[in-house]
């Protein structure tokens, strides 16, 4: 995973050396030696996420920090403080201005790129998001996601763990500002999420009945977990755990002995996160159902697509990352709506357009283009993953018959596919459906049934 870093610190030297540990992972780094450096490359560059020093003249890092989180074109940017105070005080200082984690000098390189890798990845499906939104706003369907830093009230918070002290400690910690629930057995944790609207779950690490990381991986994979944020418990200095719980998509961690502040200040944090993506996801809900969904499959319509696609090539010409559009059709489909009905030919747009949904991620665009054209638009992807998924989706296809409700219960249908990646910075949405226009051509031509792209 590559990202853009801002590293910001009035000593060159630190500066450096964060540069040079970022650069060998990979990652794009932009430095600033002031707070107002940083205030103004954050609207320049706007970054993936921000490093950030503490101790700087004129303007601290919390002040920074403040500023940043009180900027509603970046405030959903994670915030990385950089510091050698290493006291709860400070570290809830900073939680309060907007921080979303500490790295205490000198910097573990395992810890650092753990944590940086972690919040971009959280950030990328915020920005998924947003972007959505604000293709719903364009077409004046709805109004912007309040801000991410406005108050978060109380919220339904569940304690997995099982020492009876530490759950009554965090209980008494949490409450009565929030309801909290305690569970200790990994059984009953699922079946609680499973059943319960919780807003954030705090998992300790350290439970003598099971593993809390593979629970960690078992809450993430629930539908009813995926979209609640995790704070893990890990003991001082465990930090093997620590960096396969961020690994696996935990939110936000505390390490033993917790300080009851900085408990409350992060449960705080997270439950503030999670109300901005709930309101950005019900706000991109709401937007599909109003005037954006191809109403047989489910899928965004050709309307959306064509606003959405001008984002996304902003997006990727901003980035420099790939964008590979692929178009799909039905192979002979006029003969299915001729042999067997117009009905059961929806039947088979439905079972083609759940199976597209099925084969891409969550990033992905997948829109019906219009009759039996199908189009999935991926972000950061080159033409080469591309055509593996199209070609994983096409065999899908050709082996397993569709369901049909009546005889002869099942057809066989095949599909062509075309592909083309963005070039350069001045592709259009019209130049990149040209070209997989054309793609799907040569397919159609060479016998149908197969995948080609602008670059074969």
């Amino acid at each position: 995973m590559t990202a853009r870093v801002l590293v910001v610190d009035d000593i060159l030297s630190n500066v450096k050396l964060l540069e040079a540990k970022l650069t060998s992972e990979y990652f794009e780094v932009v430095t600033a030696f002031s707070g107002a450096e940083a205030l103004a490359k954050m609207d320049e560059i706007e970054p993936d996420i921000v490093l950030l020093d503490v101790m700087m003249p004129g303007m601290d890092g919390f002040e920074v920090c403040r500023r940043i989180k009180a900027n509603p074109k970046v405030a959903h940017v994670p915030v990385v403080m950089v510091t050698a105070l290493d006291q709860p005080s400070d570290r809830v200082a900073g939680l309060d201005a907007g921080a979303d984690d500490f790295l205490t000098k000198p910097v573990d390189d395992a810890a650092l790129f753990a944590r940086v890798r972690s919040l971009v990845r959280l950030k990328m499906m915020t920005d998924e998001l947003r972007m959505r939104e604000s293709t719903g706003q364009s077409m004046g369907l709805l109004d912007p996601a309040s801000s991410l830093m406005e108050s978060a009230a109380g919220g339904r918070i569940l304690i997995i763990e099982d020492r009876p002290e530490s759950v009554a400690w965090f209980s008494s910690a949490l409450q009565p500002e929030h309801e909290v629930s305690a569970v200790d057995t990994f059984e009953e944790a699922l079946v609680r999420v499973r059943g319960g609207d919780y807003d954030l779950i705090v998992v300790s690490l350290g439970m003598r009945g099971f593993d809390g990381l593979r629970l960690c991986s078992q809450l993430r994979s629930l539908p009813e977990g995926r979209n609640v944020p995790i704070l893990v418990v890990v003991s001082d200095g465990d930090r093997r755990k620590l960096t396969q719980a961020l690994e696996m998509g935990v939110n936000d961690y505390l390490t033993r002995p917790v300080d009851k502040n900085e408990l409350v200040a992060r449960a705080r944090t997270q439950l503030r996160k999670k109300r901005y993506s709930d309101r950005l996801r019900h706000n991109v809900q709401l937007s599909l159902e109003m005037a954006i969904t191809d109403q047989l499959t489910g899928l965004h319509n050709r309307r959306y697509m064509g606003r959405h696609l001008d984002n996304l090539l902003a997006q990727a010409r901003k980035s420099g990352r790939p964008l590979s559009f692929v178009i799909m059709d039905i192979d002979f489909f006029k003969s299915v709506n001729d042999t067997h009905g117009h009905d059961i030919g929806d039947e088979v747009l439905r079972e083609f357009a759940r199976r597209i949904s099925a084969n891409v991620r969550g990033i992905d665009l997948a829109c019906r283009y219009g009759g039996e054209e199908f189009v999935v638009v991926m972000p950061d992807t080159d033409v080469t993953y591309a055509c593996s998924v199209a070609e994983r989706l096409r065999k899908s296809i050709e082996t397993t018959p569709i369901e049909i409700s009546r005889a002869p219960g099942k057809l066989n249908i095949t599909i062509s596919i075309g592909i083309a990646q963005s070039e350069n910075e001045t592709d259009s949405a019209e130049d990149l459906l040209y070209r997989a226009d054309q793609a799907l051509y040569r397919a159609k031509k060479a016998g149908r049934n197969r995948v080609v792209s602008d670059a074969a």
